[in-house]
């Protein structure tokens, strides 16, 4: 009988619990008795509790389904059965006990219609938990009690006064800006003025809960009046900028951005910093960025040995979106797979989905394949908040919530406000030609800061005396800041700060000292393959790294690339830099060759030994082995770039070709975001090149894209002021002194290293300490030191990369000495007077030939050509593959013919 009850409940198993005891739990009802086996009362009593506690739970998962979440009323959901009291055999008349169950219920008992009632007023009315994705039951446990806790806390008089003043005011800005600048695109927040209270109630609780910085990111839509608002933008600048004007100082190295990309950095009131970054029109590209930011800001501020897995709350990022980009985007699912990552973890963020029920033009129904946009958030577990836009107090409470959530489990949380938009996509857009329907709604609704206001003043909290104030303030400051606009002068923004100090970028190329001491030198070296005893080390990795690096370096000859990448960042952690170096299987490398990380072969936990150099280092040197993405990761690290001059940031492809999925945060970040915004940048872009039989995908990392986004001028030669470096070095020291350099000059760039496969262990691609020493640097151009007379050279061969050592090799087997080969280390800003320089020490040479493993149509030929003709006079003759649409063949024969026929064409003429 007993069994049968049981079964008939769907009640057969029990829950367990492992969290602490401060938590509180929902007890599920049980059926035994301190006495034995209950009476008959008692047990129909409890399975009624036990069957409660299933809606209850199902409330928890699909009472957003039916909730009365759209402000235009234009959906009519279907009512799910596990809804229903009868799905669980409930009888509406029945009592059953609430305690545990219902948790702000005002009586330990209660029928089921009060029960239910209770359900649907918690979770189907303008805002509603959905818990169903939560995979942590302590931590779901917490949300549902709190969210039912404070899901009618009262707000004050003065809280009510200030929503209204925020709705107000953001609407009366909207329409100032309608009508004095109607022909701009505004991207207004009417019909989502509500975002405004979230970011009002976020700031006002942000410090209170332990944060001091704030990083947010988010589109244009509500932008100009979350800048001017509550972000301290003047008016009058913002009117300088729709005007047409610069919103950047005269002079300024600076190309600026449109109206709906600007940016702010303000202290408020807590005291918190909040910084919101400018964010280009890819859609939701920003986000890894705002994650980055935060860490970098985080990571300034820890001293002594770092660990990935001491998180920290102090630094939070809000993320905004929009319904039909976080559904659609890639970037978003890249972006939750760091939210858990000990490396890229920052303590949870906050989401924001303003949910226009629209994207462009398209439908919901057309613009995903789910119920609502915020169910890409399941993926990670996050708890979701749904609110109805047209109640700004349930934001307000939402937004509570979703704070002291974060701050209670340091992980992501989701706010789905659903809204709409006035006027479409942008102001000067017509929605009604795709969205007839729905913009018969929109155009007969009064407005959302009307209808707030008005409620206020039939409940007596608000006077029209009040309101028309607050509108004819808020008119008289927009007149009074649009008369100043046309006096205004942008103020300088950058190198402030944590930049002070640094300077933009010469218009030459300069040179530095960025050798250091030989012992240091040992020193270091010595110290990254150094290991505690009670480490299990794999015997290979012994014999072939540790012991064959301190052999190397005992007689400083014959170092290769891992132990001169080892050497760089040490005595850069030495000198107070701070190192971060993360990319897909980074702490071994992709071909095995770096072992910045030591693993036990007994515990398989992992060993740095950088970060032992000395107790005085600097805080960090983080080795992330990332997930398997290219475009959160890569947006990350710059997003930690420009976050301190002080971090050196290297990003890691697994292999070079595989950059192309980043390429959205190269094109918008990366090379342009210093003449945009005026973010200077040391992000390191790590490639892995070299076509070595292994075919497409796997040879070339596409340099030509690089340098095509490369502002560089061919008629007057080449600065560091360019807006990225591109190098591909051929020496261990080469690349030595590329990465000091990055740290040792005052100002910042971005550089692009096409980095080696086959060099990393090729004998000849080698230095010596003495090549790394005091008054040692990077060498934009190396010469040919084989050449034994120059007057006797008539053939002069350019290249870059490793394609040098197959050239050099093939020439000494010939025994050709009327031919030099000279390398273009540094490829941009292209090195005009330094080749210059080269070609005079050749007088007799006539035939200059550019010789390259790529296909014509890739590699650099069509960056050099023009320049080596225009700054040098001289017209070179091309070696290369032939035209493909691939980066490399297929096949290993064809490869094989391809690579001798370049040496064929390379060298035509036998010796003379």
């Amino acid at each position: 009988m007993l069994r049968a009850l049981l079964h008939r409940g769907g009640y057969t198993r029990t829950r367990s619990y492992h969290t602490k005891q401060c938590f509180g739990h929902r007890r599920r009802p049980s059926l035994e008795s301190s006495h034995g086996l209950p009476s008959s009362e008692s047990l129909k009593s409890r399975v009624a509790e036990g069957n409660l506690w299933r809606l209850a739970t199902a409330y928890q998962s699909l009472g957003h389904s039916v909730a009365s979440l759209d402000p235009l009323g234009l959906t009519t959901p279907t009512f799910p059965t596990s809804l229903l009291p009868e799905s669980y055999g409930l009888d509406p008349q029945d009592s059953v006990h609430t305690q545990d169950i219902l948790f702000s219920f005002p009586a330990s008992t209660a029928t089921v219609t009060e029960a239910v009632d209770y359900l649907r007023d918690m979770y189907s009315g303008p805002m509603s938990l959905d818990a169903s994705a939560m995979t942590n039951e302590a931590e779901r446990e917490w949300m549902v009690r709190h969210y039912e806790s404070s899901r009618h806390s009262p707000l004050t008089l003065s809280q009510q006064h200030r929503i209204s003043e925020l709705l107000l005011t953001s609407q009366a800005f909207d329409s100032f800006l309608g009508k004095r600048f109607g022909s701009v695109k505004r991207y207004s927040g009417e019909g989502a003025e509500s975002m405004m209270v979230f970011f009002e109630w976020l700031f006002a609780g942000a410090g209170g809960r332990g944060v001091r910085d704030v990083m947010v990111c988010m589109p244009h839509r509500g932008r100009l009046n979350l800048l001017t608002g509550l972000l301290g933008l003047p008016p009058e600048a913002l009117f300088h900028k729709l005007q047409g004007n610069a919103d950047f100082p005269e002079g300024a190295p600076c190309t600026g951005d449109v109206v709906s990309h600007l940016v702010s950095s303000v202290n408020l009131p807590g005291p918190l910093h909040v910084s919101l970054l400018p964010n280009p029109s890819h859609l939701e590209a920003v986000n890894p960025v705002a994650m980055g930011k935060a860490r970098g800001r985080d990571l300034s501020s820890k001293t002594g040995p770092y660990s990935p897995d001491v998180q920290s709350s102090e630094v939070m990022t809000v993320q905004v979106h929009g319904d039909a980009s976080f559904a659609a985007q890639g970037i978003v699912l890249e972006t939750f797979s760091l939210n858990a990552h000990p490396h890229f973890d920052l303590g949870g963020s906050i989401h924001l989905i303003v949910n226009n029920q629209l994207g462009f033009t398209t439908d919901a129904t057309y613009g995903r394949s789910w119920q609502q946009p915020s169910d890409v958030g399941r993926v990670i577990g996050a708890p979701i908040l749904h609110v109805n836009g047209d109640h700004p107090e349930e934001v307000a409470r939402a937004t509570n919530i979703a704070m002291d959530y974060r701050r209670q489990f340091e992980k992501d949380v989701i706010i789905n406000m659903v809204c709409f938009r006035r006027w479409g996509h942008n102001e000067l857009d017509n929605p009604s030609l795709t969205q007839p329907g729905m913009y018969k709604v929109i155009e007969s609704r009064p407005t959302v800061p009307d209808t707030y206001a008005h409620a206020l003043e039939n409940e007596g909290v608000l006077t029209k005396e009040e309101r028309d104030e607050i509108l004819s303030k808020c008119h008289a400051h927009l007149d009074q800041c649009l008369m100043k606009s046309s006096s205004h002068h942008p103020q300088q923004r950058h190198l402030k700060g944590v930049w002070q100090g640094m300077v933009d970028a010469p218009s030459s190329i300069t040179r530095w000292d960025t050798g250091c001491p030989t012992d240091l030198l040992k020193f270091v070296g010595s110290k990254s393959v150094q290991y505690p005893e009670r480490l299990s080390v794999h015997p290979r990795l012994v014999s072939s790294h540790v012991e064959e690096r301190l052999r190397r370096l005992t007689s400083g000859n014959g170092l290769d690339w891992a132990t001169a990448e080892a050497l760089a960042m040490g005595t850069l952690l030495l000198q107070g830099f701070n190192v971060r170096l993360s990319g897909q299987d980074v702490g071994r490398g992709t071909f095995s060759h770096r072992h910045a990380m030591i693993v036990c072969q007994e515990s398989e936990s992992a060993y740095i030994p950088l970060n032992d150099l000395s107790p005085d280092q600097a805080a960090f040197l983080e080795v992330a082995n990332s997930p398997l993405s290219e475009e959160a990761v890569l947006g990350y690290e710059y997003g930690v770039s420009i976050e301190s001059p002080q971090h050196l940031v290297l990003w890691e492809a697994q292999f070079g070709d595989f950059f192309n999925g980043a390429q959205t945060i190269i094109d918008t970040f990366i090379c342009s975001g210093e003449s945009k915004w005026l973010l200077q940048s040391g992000l390191v872009m790590l490639l892995p090149h070299g076509f070595d039989g292994a075919g497409p995908d796997h040879s070339s990392s596409h340099v030509e894209r690089f340098l095509q986004l490369c502002d560089s001028c061919e008629g007057s030669g080449d600065g560091d002021s360019v807006n990225m470096h591109v190098a591909h070095p051929t020496t261990p020291a080469q690349y030595f002194h590329l990465l000091r350099r990055q740290m040792v000059r005052n100002f910042r760039k971005p550089l692009i290293v096409q980095s080696p496969k086959t060099l990393l262990r090729l004998p000849a691609a080698v230095s010596s300490l003495s090549e790394m020493g005091p008054g040692t640097t990077f060498e934009p151009v190396l010469t040919d030191s084989t050449v034994v007379d120059p007057g006797k050279v008539h053939r002069l061969v350019f290249c870059s990369g490793k394609h040098y050592y197959t050239l050099d090799k093939h020439r000494a087997e010939a025994g050709l000495t009327d031919t030099a080969i000279i390398r273009l280390e540094l490829l941009c800003p292209f090195p005009g007077g330094l080749l210059a320089q080269q070609l005079s020490k050749f007088p007799k040479a006539k035939e200059f030939v550019w010789s390259q493993e790529e296909p014509e149509n890739m590699g650099p030929w069509a960056f050099v050509a023009p320049r080596f003709r225009k700054l040098l006079g001289v017209d070179l003759s091309l070696v290369s593959r032939k035209v493909c649409p691939a980066t490399a063949v297929g096949v290993a024969k064809t490869h094989a013919d391809e690579a001798k026929q370049l040496l064929t064409d390379t060298f035509p003429n036998k010796q003379s």
